[in-house]
């Protein structure tokens, strides 16, 4: 590398929206507020599912995987961005910034297929539910979260390889609130071309297919709920899928809006869009998940009374038999429940 005309870039200043302190300021109190949110609810359904036996079913085993999700997302930018808030320039090493990125796009990634293993269960619960302790086993939703897990985080290890090799020199501002990676590859001084095409492919493959499962599945859904002969009936079975549907809409309404919307003008109202979505979205998963779901409800009531731990104590003999046995403890949840008020 010639010293004359490249230099090697040893950290990253984080542009964010410095010229504004006022703003920053208000923006660290909300941040703040809304990442406690984030993690205490998210924690909360994570204790819940661990704790009342009531919750080890498939359905609450995918939503303890969002709940992870969500908090890994969030903490893998957000303490770091609350700090730089408050000062003056804001800087990460370049490790740093290569881990941020690798991180946020790999949970990001994940989210997308999670989201559609989500709809899977909910349809074989709503639409096969004789059927439904013996396809959705834990052997089954095991290598549902892992082909989850995994797509995300090989995503962003082959984008991550890719954007790391090229070449940085000289520019090292990142006009963002953290190491985004649209961001990141504009401070690049090698041809990207490939990089851009990959990522766009990429994004389809990870993004469409999901969202087409989950349109096809709630397709299926739908029409099964309209055979119900009550009401009644009616409301009970699309209760069990109701909340998981509003974070879908949620989700992709906001990349939808993100990255289909007109290019802004104003560079600082793209940057609290993208606020907006890796700090806000991630917090009203547990919000609607509790308002909407009676039997969190009721298990977060039954841990501020205490009766959850000896709920669980009560049942570890049953657990620790069935396991013995070599039968699934998901076998223990009954078809017929699936359709239990949410």
């Amino acid at each position: 590398m010639n010293g004359a005309n490249q230099t090697v870039m040893t950290e990253f200043v984080l542009l964010g929206l410095h010229e504004h302190h006022n703003l920053q300021m208000v923006l660290f109190v909300l941040c703040l507020g809304i990442y406690s949110v984030n993690v205490l609810g998210n924690a909360l359904l994570i204790e819940l599912n661990m704790l009342d036996p009531r919750l080890h079913t498939p359905m609450y085993f995918f939503l303890s995987n969002l709940a992870l999700m969500d908090i890994s997302g969030t903490s893998s930018f957000v303490p770091l961005m609350l700090v730089n808030f408050l000062e003056t320039q804001s800087t990460i090493s370049f490790p740093g910034c290569a881990l941020q990125m690798y991180l946020t796009l790999a949970l990001g990634t994940t989210e997308c297929v999670l989201l559609a293993m989500m709809a899977c269960d909910r349809y074989v619960a709503i639409c096969q539910p004789l059927h439904y302790s013996e396809l959705m086993n834990q052997q089954t939703c095991m290598w549902m979260a892992v082909l989850s897990w995994g797509a995300g985080f090989a995503n962003s290890l082959l984008h991550s390889i890719l954007t790391w090799s090229l070449p940085f020199c000289g520019h090292n501002i990142i006009n963002h609130f953290f190491c985004e990676i649209l961001a990141v590859l504009k401070l690049a001084c090698g041809d990207i071309s490939l990089n851009a095409l990959i990522l766009t492919v990429a994004s389809a493959v990870v993004t469409l297919p999901p969202l087409l499962l989950i349109i096809l599945s709630y397709v299926f859904i739908l029409t099964t709920i309209l055979r119900v002969p009550s009401a009644a009936g009616r409301h009970k079975a699309f209760s069990t899928c109701s909340a998981h549907l509003t974070v879908v809409v949620i989700y992709y309404g906001t990349i939808s809006f993100m990255y289909f919307k007109p290019k802004a003008k104003d560079l600082y109202l793209d940057k609290l869009l993208a606020l907006f979505y890796g700090v806000v979205t991630p917090s009203l998963n547990p919000i609607i998940y509790s308002l909407r779901n009676a039997e969190v409800k009721a298990a977060a009531i039954a841990l501020l009374r205490g009766d959850l731990l000896s709920r669980k104590m009560a049942c570890f003999p049953v657990v620790l038999y069935v396991h013995q046995a070599g039968v699934c403890v998901l076998s223990r949840f009954r078809p017929g429940q699936i359709f239990g008020n949410l």
